[in-house]
């Protein structure tokens, strides 16, 4: 090694978090049904009180990865679409670099995001789902993450400049109608087109999404909006890796 070789830290690759890899189908969205190559990465900047993933967001856990590895592990799946969630991708230390090896890689790239964060990556979809009032955990842990996910959950500078940079969907996760209310507001305030956004559900069992999903799909039909599935719950049910 040349002694007079200086390196700029800024460009030597580092260690990702990574909660899991797992191929499967892609159970949400316009894509749902889409065998895909799942890249899920630990840590989150917020606290949903109904999370379903909270060994990457709640108690992060995982293993340090370099790319090189991490992508190895991916190829495995023999999957066209590569899907980037978390937790919060967005605040990924790698994300950038992530999102752009994936391209060159061939594969289509989904990006799972809260939307309170901004990076400007390489993604073909940008999967943005808005936290409603009823993620809030004023009492869960005691509330100690009530204020902060409240302060946090909700910036619509963010989703303005992501849905007008990314070919994306607006994916609600809705538990009541009155989240109905919340819902056009923000899709009033962002001015998000109504053909970009997608009621979900809130739940982890199939007989809770049933009764959701009836009510949930009048609204739909009622302000013209796309009715989103979750077809990993409907066919494993909450079962982790699918």
């Amino acid at each position: 090694m040349n002694p007079f070789l200086v390196v700029d830290p800024a460009l030597v690759p580092k260690e990702t978090r990574v909660s899991e890899i797992f191929y499967s189908i892609q159970g949400e969205g316009k894509l749902a049904g889409t065998p895909s190559t799942f890249l899920r990465l630990s840590g989150c900047n917020l606290r949903c009180v109904w999370c379903d993933t909270p060994y990457a967001s709640w108690k992060p856990e995982g293993e340090h990865m370099m790319l090189g590895p991490m992508f190895v592990q991916m190829r495995r799946g023999y999957a066209s679409h590569a899907v980037v969630t978390g937790g919060e991708p967005m605040i990924a230390p790698e994300i950038k670099l992530i999102t752009q090896r994936l391209k060159e890689q061939g594969y289509h790239i989904t990006i799972e995001t809260a939307g309170t964060v901004y990076e400007p990556l390489t993604c073909d979809l940008m999967s943005i789902s808005p936290k409603l009032k009823n993620s809030t955990p004023w009492k869960k842990e005691k509330g100690r993450y009530a204020d902060q996910h409240e302060r946090t959950r909700y910036q619509p500078e963010v989703l303005k400049k992501l849905i007008g940079e990314y070919e994306h969907q607006l994916k609600f996760v809705v538990m009541e109608p009155e989240d109905l209310v919340e819902v056009r507001q923000i899709v009033s305030e962002i001015g998000a087109k109504s053909s970009n956004v997608m009621l979900m559900p809130e739940g982890t069992k199939s007989k809770q999404l049933v009764e959701r999903s009836k009510w949930i799909a009048q609204a739909c039909l009622d302000y013209k909006y796309n009715f989103s599935p979750r077809l990993h719950i409907d066919i494993w049910g909450n079962e982790r890796g699918k």
